[in-house]
């Protein structure tokens, strides 16, 4: 899976649910543009998933996966030197 950069959270009820990283704020590195805001995305993905939003689901999941995996486009926390911001532009070109 990776690091707490990759993973998303969801907690569901009957009447709510709420979905977000795991990892939390991270207020050490806020700000500063070094975050992996994959994790955020993901947990987007399941919010669409739970909503019956299944394809636009997977082409969120599916962009993540080709910015890091085909693009390179990498955070610190998986060996790159991109920006939050970079990542997620990168990630929306994709799903696009």
């Amino acid at each position: 899976m990776g690091g707490l950069g990759l993973a998303p959270g969801a907690n569901i009820g009957t009447r709510a649910a709420i979905f977000e990283a795991v990892h939390g704020s991270a207020p050490d590195i806020a700000g500063k543009g070094v975050a992996n805001p994959s994790a955020q995305m993901l947990a987007a993905a399941m919010m669409l998933d739970h909503i019956g939003e299944l394809d636009r689901a997977q082409r969120v999941r599916d962009a993540i996966d080709q910015v890091i995996v085909r693009d390179k486009v990498r955070t610190r926390d998986l060996g790159g030197n991109a920006s939050t911001q970079e990542f997620g532009d990168a990630v929306a070109k994709r799903v696009a």
